[in-house]
């Protein structure tokens, strides 16, 4: 989509080639007679667009799983080019920031996203009409704790991408007892929203395609290249591919790529699911002060168990004080979630309509209002975040696979945050850049990520936001603010 299991990495980890694995792991987990190489005398049948038609999309989990740890290994032996391009399949935060890096190298990157609206994937800003209806409906804020995302941060601050959110937020417990945070670290927002911030962070870039909406749904190696395709459609070749996104697309795309130790990885990821209502009101909702009695503007919601956030996007991103209307986004628990889980992309009406009820009065019990006294939105929506936050992680940047010039990144690999996903693009970005200025020659020393074991992973049903103040810190100054 923070407190505890928190990872903290230093900057050198970044910046830095990765510790790579020793050369006896390839010899064990790159077996010779479980490889398909890939050279530039490559005998192979070229892919085409009838053969392409044949992906694994449609297959059934169990037999995506099958083919995902019997699949043999991709290895290109053919030297890497000296102008290499990259496919980044995913255009959230941590591919954009991937292929912001990889320019920054001199590595030329197309980023393929499957956004109809925009760029950003969990960076999700909706403006339905009547304006000024406005709602971020994922991502809500974000802290910085790292010195090198904190440079980037900063340049979008001179740039005037993001603000700070000066607004109160605490912790919000049943009946309306409400407890603001330090506003330390400072928390912030996209000027206009989340998407925008994204759409805007390649907008100066020159050696960066973007190609959306595009669901690339094969990946076929040959010659020394990677085929990429959408329903048979070709999407091009390229020396090197970077998958950007996660969750049950992402598991069938590597099924049968010839990735098996990348597949198994990212089989491994653990995903919760969210449900997002949005709901614009004629009134300002009675909504209880913070320290200055002043109302808050965001709260994590405890002891109600379908609601885990609320914002008011008005205050948040327009600053409007009492003027109407007042727009929320009202966030699930993870287990609302998994308990109402439907397919998000045809969510059934009978299905939208319990969750909006349920979410409302979730909203009542947290505010200590009689139930059903809760106003009626003049206009809502929910949506199903069916692959919103990782509960478990590898604590690594990212994963590569030098056999077959493939990598991950996203926030998952390092925790559940922005930052988490801006440091994971940089780190692909700068290995992915060192490994072809080697020319290839010595895989060996750049696997990465491959064979890490995976740890639960801690946190706000929303995410993780790092520096912000921990659980125990929040009940403590709870006790001293009921006590004064």
């Amino acid at each position: 989509m923070p407190t505890s299991s928190i990872h903290s990495f230093p900057s050198s980890l970044i910046s830095k080639p990765l510790k790579p694995f020793k050369p006896s792991f390839l010899t064990t987990f790159f077996p010779k007679t479980l490889t398909l190489t890939c050279t530039t005398s490559q005998p192979s049948k070229r892919p085409t667009s009838k053969n392409s038609r044949k992906s694994s999309y449609g297959t059934s989990r169990r037999s995506s799983l099958k083919k995902t740890f019997n699949q043999e290994q991709v290895v290109f032996t053919a030297p890497v080019s000296d102008d290499p391009v990259v496919a980044i399949i995913g255009g959230g935060m941590a591919g954009l920031v991937c292929a912001l890096n990889l320019e920054k190298r001199g590595v030329r990157s197309t980023v393929f996203d499957t956004g109809i609206h925009g760029l950003g994937g969990r960076m999700g800003t909706r403006t339905p009409d009547p304006q000024p209806l406005i709602f971020d409906h994922a991502a809500q804020f974000f802290t910085v704790s790292d010195s090198q995302f904190a440079e980037l941060v900063d340049s979008w601050m001179e740039k005037g991408l993001v603000q700070e959110w000066k607004g109160i937020i605490g912790k919000l417990d049943v009946g309306g007892q409400f407890v603001s945070l330090p506003s330390s670290p400072p928390r912030y927002v996209g000027v206009n929203g989340m998407r925008p911030l994204a759409d805007s962070l390649l907008s100066e870039t020159s050696l960066v395609n973007v190609v959306r909406p595009c669901w690339i749904s094969k990946l076929d190696p040959f010659n020394g290249m990677w085929y990429l395709s959408e329903n048979g459609k070709p999407q091009g070749q390229f020396d090197a591919i970077v998958i950007a996104h996660n969750g049950k697309c992402a598991n069938r795309l590597l099924a049968s790529s010839g990735l098996p130790l990348v597949a198994r990885q990212m089989k491994r990821l653990e995903l919760s699911s969210i449900w997002a209502l949005l709901a614009a009101f004629e009134d300002p909702l009675p909504i209880p002060g913070g320290a200055a009695s002043s109302p808050f503007e965001g709260a994590f919601v405890k002891g109600v168990d379908s609601v885990s956030w609320m914002a008011n996007n008005t205050k948040k991103l327009l600053h409007s004080q009492n003027s109407g209307p007042h727009c929320w986004t009202f966030l699930s628990t993870a287990a609302y979630g998994k308990r109402n889980k439907v397919p998000q992309e045809n969510i059934p009406n009978a299905t939208a309509e319990k969750v909006k009820a349920g979410m409302l009065g979730g909203v009542e019990t947290a505010l200590g209002l009689p139930k059903e006294s809760l106003q009626k939105p003049f206009y809502s929506r929910v949506q199903l975040w069916g692959a919103a936050l990782p509960t478990n992680t590898p604590g690594i940047p990212c994963i590569f696979d030098p056999q077959g010039r493939a990598g991950i990144c996203g926030d998952w690999l390092l925790g559940s945050s922005l930052e988490s996903a801006a440091l994971s693009g940089m780190a692909l970005a700068n290995h992915m850049a060192d490994y072809f200025q080697s020319g290839g020659a010595r895989p060996e020393e750049f696997a990465v990520g491959l064979m890490n074991e995976f740890q639960p992973l801690g946190g706000h049903d929303i995410g993780q936001f790092p520096g912000l103040e921990s659980e125990k810190q929040t009940n403590e100054a709870q006790a001293y603010e009921l006590a004064s």
